[in-house]
């Protein structure tokens, strides 16, 4: 059975905030950001466990991809039927986010 994929709002606003930044300050692909989103989301549908481990932080199973064009990291979580998405996250901070479920 294929997981449902689920945002916290703490990463949907994150998602949104980052979109918005890139849609201003990246004109030569404003949709970039985006499209790579959308294909971790449907990734991760397909495919739960394809992100890496991730063993940072107090919650347990963590897992993220790389969004390699944009340098963001999807953090998620999978549990029974559904995998759901705890942050996005520049992969160029140097620390990643405060996760939680």
């Amino acid at each position: 059975m294929t997981p449902r994929v689920l945002i916290t709002p703490e990463a949907e606003r994150q998602a949104r905030d980052v979109d918005r930044w890139w849609r201003e300050h990246r004109p030569a692909a404003p949709g970039l950001f985006l499209d790579e989103l959308a294909a971790a989301i449907e990734l991760i549908g397909d495919m739960p466990l394809a992100g890496r481990r991730y063993g940072h932080g107090p919650v347990r199973g963590v897992r993220r991809i790389l969004l390699r064009s944009t340098r963001y990291h999807v953090y998620y979580v999978v549990r029974r039927a559904d995998a759901l998405i705890l942050a996005v996250w520049s992969a160029v901070r140097g620390t990643g986010p405060s996760l939680r479920r």
